[in-house]
């Protein structure tokens, strides 16, 4: 498993929380998202300006199954463990708060195939309920 809950220390250290602004943030996030699991290939579609519908499908190395609940806690990422770690980041996203923070304020459904694996996975989200975790 990659994704792990940062310790206190270490989140006090970072802002309280990224903030969605507008459904353009969304997307900023989960491209940005994208572009650090690997894809070289992202499609975004969009409903009503993105109030109605935005899914980024993505061709990046995934999210294990074990992973996928944890991505959407606060605080969770596979970039850093350590205050030290922050010195070293050099992708886009690394604070482990974008998911968290679209699964606050909308209905999300993640769906993965871990690059490792044959099956994928996928967990919906109704504000802050989990619904369930279905094999695909």
């Amino acid at each position: 498993m990659f994704i792990s809950i940062l310790p206190k220390i270490v989140a006090n250290y970072i802002s309280a929380g990224e903030i969605i602004h507008s459904p353009a943030s969304v997307v900023k996030e989960l491209m940005e998202n994208s572009i650090d699991s690997g894809a070289t290939c992202i499609n975004v579609d969009i409903l009503n300006g993105g109030l109605k519908l935005i899914n980024v499908q993505d061709n990046g190395c995934g999210i294990c199954k074990e992973d996928l609940i944890k991505s959407l806690s606060r605080y969770a990422t596979s970039k850093i463990r350590s205050i030290q770690d922050l010195k070293l980041i050099t992708t886009l996203g690394f604070r482990g708060e974008a998911l968290a923070s679209i699964r606050a304020v909308s209905r999300l459904i993640i769906s993965s195939c871990y690059y490792l694996r044959k099956e994928g996975w996928r967990v919906c989200s109704l504000k802050k309920k989990f619904e369930n975790l279905c094999n695909l």
